[in-house]
């Protein structure tokens, strides 16, 4: 009996044991999945990291490269040509980067000179203003970064007072009477007005135009449409002389058809003549040797007159 019960637990068993093998395996691989899965994150939250690192560690070089005032003015003379390009201008065509103007009070440079039609020319100065911008993202005190974004908006107003006094209109006669002062951010001149609200209002009193690259595409795409109407209108006029340069040749070339037909009437009209003259003088006579008996291998073919004659050109209207 006790054999048998002992044989019958061990049969339970097995057959327990079959039910939950299945289960086993699958909580093994879901084991191991999850294992796979950790190391994968781990991995891909390493290499994250250091992305972030080096991107921080990149934005860290050039917040510090642009502190300096010499990489801050090359970066703001590369964005404005950017811009130009952008807006679908051309270097040395349609603007013309830094060129420079003699003066009584010395040597002015301004950034670039933009080509209008008809001559004109718009002249923009670059100016990247951030040391007081960098200064205020840097700080985590509130009241000091206020202080530094009322210093950069005070900055923006200098550069622009100094150069409404460069007077650039007078030097380009040209030129309509304002300067574009471009800031190579958006964000740059928007923290400016957030400080000092009056300051496009006291650029206009200036001539000078605050503009940034968005603000700059457009006003420059005007100026490509601006020139691509001048290149139409070239074209109508050239259009317009070849038309008319055309015609008169035409007219030359009609009269000279006309005098060619007129020749070609004589011709026709001294031939029928000629044929007359031969009808009537000269065959008669060549016939009396036939009936003379002097005859000749061949007949003298008749002639016959032209009646056609050539159609007169018509005159030229």
């Amino acid at each position: 009996m006790h054999a048998e019960a002992k044989a019958e637990l061990k049969h339970r068993q097995q057959a327990i044991g079959e039910l939950v093998r299945p289960l086993q395996e699958s909580l093994k691989r879901y084991e191991e999945q999850l294992c796979q899965i950790e190391r994968s994150r781990q991995s891909a939250y390493g290499g994250l990291d250091q992305h972030l690192q080096r991107l921080q560690q990149e934005t860290g070089n050039l917040a510090k490269a642009l502190r300096s005032p010499t990489v801050r003015g090359r970066w703001g003379e590369i964005t404005l040509k950017r811009v130009a390009e952008l807006a679908g201008m051309v270097a040395h065509c349609d603007f013309v980067e830094q060129p420079q103007v003699e003066t009584d009070e010395g040597r002015l440079r301004p950034d670039m000179v933009v080509h209008l039609p008809n001559g004109r020319q718009i002249v923009v100065d670059a100016k990247a203003v951030l040391g007081a911008y960098l200064e205020a993202l840097d700080t985590p005190d509130e009241s000091r970064r206020q202080e530094q974004l009322r210093r950069h908006a005070a900055q923006i107003r200098s550069h622009m007072e100094q150069l409404s006094a460069k007077a650039y209109w007078s030097q380009f006669p040209k030129a309509p009477e304002f300067v574009v002062l471009f800031l190579p951010g958006e964000h740059f001149l928007g923290a400016a007005l957030d400080q000092d609200r009056t300051l496009i209002e006291d650029g206009f009193a200036r001539r000078i135009l605050l503009a940034t690259p968005t603000t700059l595409i457009a006003l420059l795409h005007a100026v490509a449409y601006g020139w691509r109407q001048e290149l139409l209108s070239e074209h109508a006029e050239l259009a317009g002389r070849l038309g008319k340069e055309l015609f008169d040749r035409m007219v030359v070339l009609a009269e000279h058809l006309g005098e060619v037909g007129q020749a070609l009437g004589r011709s026709v009209q001294a031939y029928n003549k000629a044929v007359g003259s031969i009808e009537s003088r000269v065959l008669p006579t060549a016939r009396k040797f036939k009936e003379l008996g002097i005859a000749a291998e061949k007949d003298i073919p008749p002639l016959e007159p032209i009646e056609s004659a050539p159609r007169p050109a018509p005159p030229a209207e």
